[in-house]
C-alpha cells in the first residue's frame, strides 16, 4: 500500500468510525442541546474535546506515516505503529474518542453522553481483547509482545517507551 492510499483510506475510516461514534451518535442522543452547565464544566468539556480531536488526528496520521496503512481492519498497517503517542499508550484512538464523548457530556451538561461513553469503553475493551490483541500478536509476533509488555493499553505511561526497552525483555513501567 502506498502512503497516499493509506491516507485516503484513513480519511474514509475517520469519517465512518470516529465520525459516527463521536459525532453522529452524540448528536442523535442530544441534538446538541445544552442544559446550561456551569462555565467551568463547559470549559473542561471543550478542553477534552479539543485534546481528544488532536490525539485522534495525530494517531490517524501515525498509521499513515509510520504504519503505511489504516486503522481499519480490512486495510491494516504494514508495520507495527509504536511511535508518537503510541509510545505512551497502546490505544490512543479509543482513549481520544472516549475523552471526546465525555467532553461533549460536560460541555452540554448531558449525562446520557457519559453513559454512552461508558458503553463505548466497554465495547472497545472487549474488541481490543477479543480481536485486536490476538491479531496483532499473530501478525507482529515478538515485536508486538515486547510492546504490549511495556506500554499500557489504556492509561498512558509518563515516560515514552523506547525500542531499547524491548531488547531488555523487561517492562520498565507497569503495563496494563
Amino acid at each position: 500500500m502506498t502512503r497516499a492510499r493509506a491516507a485516503a483510506g484513513s480519511l474514509v475510516f475517520l469519517a465512518l468510525a470516529p465520525g459516527v461514534v463521536a459525532g453522529l451518535v452524540p448528536w442523535l442522543l442530544t441534538d446538541w442541546d445544552s442544559t446550561g452547565p456551569p462555565l467551568a464544566l463547559q470549559l473542561a468539556g471543550g478542553a477534552l474535546i479539543a485534546a481528544g480531536a488532536a490525539v485522534l488526528l495525530s494517531a490517524f496520521a501515525r498509521f499513515v506515516i509510520e504504519g503505511v496503512g489504516t486503522p481499519a481492519p480490512p486495510a491494516p498497517t504494514e508495520h507495527l505503529v509504536v511511535g508518537g503517542l503510541y509510545r505512551h499508550v497502546r490505544n490512543p484512538m479509543y482513549v481520544a474518542v472516549a475523552a471526546t464523548i465525555a467532553g461533549q457530556a460536560a460541555l452540554l451538561g448531558r449525562p446520557v453522553l457519559l453513559l454512552y461513553a461508558l458503553a463505548f469503553v466497554a465495547v472497545v475493551t472487549a474488541f481490543v481483547h477479543g480481536y485486536e490483541e490476538p491479531v496483532l500478536s499473530e501478525r507482529f509476533g515478538a515485536e508486538y509482545d515486547a510492546y504490549r509488555r511495556n506500554v499500557p493499553a489504556w492509561w498512558p505511561r509518563l515516560r515514552p517507551w523506547t525500542s531499547a526497552e524491548a531488547s531488555s525483555g523487561r517492562p520498565t513501567d507497569a503495563a496494563a
